[in-house]
């Protein structure tokens, strides 16, 4: 695959992925107050993430912006991978996933950046974009997620250790297109890692 291919993948993700995130702060209020049931397995619902998966954060005032900062890094690091490998004319397998992965860490990077500086918030009301109010300041915006899978609900047995009676949900994290780029990404390599790495002929 070429480097030209691969930038259009790249594009065509960033452009659904931050279409979908700015249609849904813009159209949705954040928590279940404004969540959207498409089936019982499957629903819509607006959350922003300050941190990485499962809203793990790197604690004290700068935690943020070192996050932010290191996902830059990470990503000129995964683009000249994407650069290095289509000199070196790597496999089909491998063009793709590098593509993914980098169009997802783009489309959150982005999130981080500018959501802070150009939306208001969106707690018990829409948020606005280019608000005179923004929420935050540059670095330091919230990631917007919004696809929820609760596939599976219920309640441990009692008789369970430490976890006995409670409740729990699979599948319970909320992401974003960009999330599942990256994922599909890494899947590749994980699924396909002898095409991945074996140069084409």
């Amino acid at each position: 695959m070429s480097l030209r291919n691969s930038i259009l993948i790249i594009a065509i993700i960033l452009l659904v992925d931050q279409f979908v995130k700015i249609y849904i702060k813009t159209n949705f209020i954040y928590g279940e107050a404004g969540q959207v049931d498409v089936a019982n397995w499957f629903k819509i619902l607006l959350i922003e993430n300050e941190g990485m998966a499962w809203g793990t954060k790197i604690p004290g005032m700068y935690g943020k912006l070192i996050l932010t900062v290191f996902r830059i890094f990470a990503v000129f690091g995964i683009g000249y991978w994407l650069y290095d490998s289509s000199k070196k004319q790597s496999s089909n397998y491998l063009m793709v996933a590098i593509a993914l992965i980098f169009a997802g860490a783009v489309g959150n990077i982005i999130d981080s950046v500018f959501y802070g500086v150009i939306f208001d918030d969106s707690y018990g009301h829409l948020s606005t974009i280019f608000s005179n109010n923004p929420y935050g300041t540059w670095f330091y915006g919230r990631v917007v997620d919004m696809l929820y899978f609760p596939i599976l609900e219920g309640n441990f047995p009692k008789w369970l250790p430490i976890w006995g009676g409670h409740t729990f949900k699979f599948f319970n994290a909320i992401f974003n297109i960009a999330d599942m780029s990256i994922s599909t990404g890494v899947g590749i390599l994980i699924v396909f890692n002898k095409k991945a790495f074996t140069k084409k002929l």
